[in-house]
C-alpha cells in the first residue's frame, strides 16, 4: 500500500536520476529515516513505480498515477487561513499563469503567506523546501492535482510532463 511519503521518495529519486544517490543522503535531503527510504522504495518497486532496486523511476508510469490515483488516495480539502508556504496554484510555476485571489498554502510558521491551509504529503515538506526549490516546484505541482480545478490539474501535470519526461 503507498503512502504520502512514497510521492516525495519518487519525486526527489526523479531529480536524483543519473546522479550518485545512497538512501542516506536520501534521508539527509528529504528529512525522513533511513528505513522510511527503504521501505518507500520497496513500496515503489511492488507498485512498479521503480526498477532496478529502486535506481529507475518508471516517470510515464508515475506521471500517470499522479494525474489519475493521487487525488483519490491522497485527497485534500482546503482548510481554515493559516500562515504558510504557498501551494498548488498559489506557488511557481503555477502563480504565473493563474491568477487567484484564493491561496493555498501548506501551514507553518516560518511561512510567508496566509492562505487556506493544505496537508503537505508528509510533514517534513515544509522543512526542506526552503533548501530545495526543484522539489518545492514539484511539490507544488502535485498539490495543484490532488485539489486544484481541472484548469489548474491539466496546467500542472502540462508542466510535470516538461519536467520529468
Amino acid at each position: 500500500m503507498m503512502r504520502p511519503q512514497d510521492i516525495v521518495v519518487l519525486l526527489k529519486l526523479m531529480l536524483a536520476q543519473g546522479a550518485s544517490w545512497t538512501q542516506t543522503s536520501l534521508s539527509r535531503d528529504l528529512l525522513l529515516s533511513q528505513s522510511e527510504i527503504s521501505e518507500s522504495i520497496k513500496r515503489s518497486s511492488y507498485a512498479r513505480l521503480v526498477i532496478d532496486k529502486g535506481r529507475t523511476v518508471q516517470r510515464q508510469a508515475l506521471l500517470e498515477f499522479i494525474k489519475y490515483g493521487l487525488p483519490y488516495t491522497f485527497p485534500q480539502q482546503p482548510g481554515m487561513v493559516q500562515r504558510g508556504f504557498p501551494t498548488a496554484h498559489s506557488a511557481p510555476p503555477l502563480s504565473v499563469e493563474i491568477l487567484s485571489d484564493e491561496k493555498y498554502v501548506w501551514p507553518s510558521a516560518k511561512g510567508t503567506a496566509r492562505g487556506h491551509s493544505i496537508l503537505p504529503l508528509y510533514p517534513s515538506v515544509t522543512q526542506f523546501i526552503q533548501s530545495d526549490p526543484q522539489m518545492y516546484e514539484l511539490l507544488a505541482l502535485v498539490d495543484a492535482v490532488r485539489v486544484g480545478r481541472a484548469r489548474e490539474r491539466n496546467l500542472a501535470m502540462d508542466i510535470l510532463k516538461e519536467k520529468l519526461l
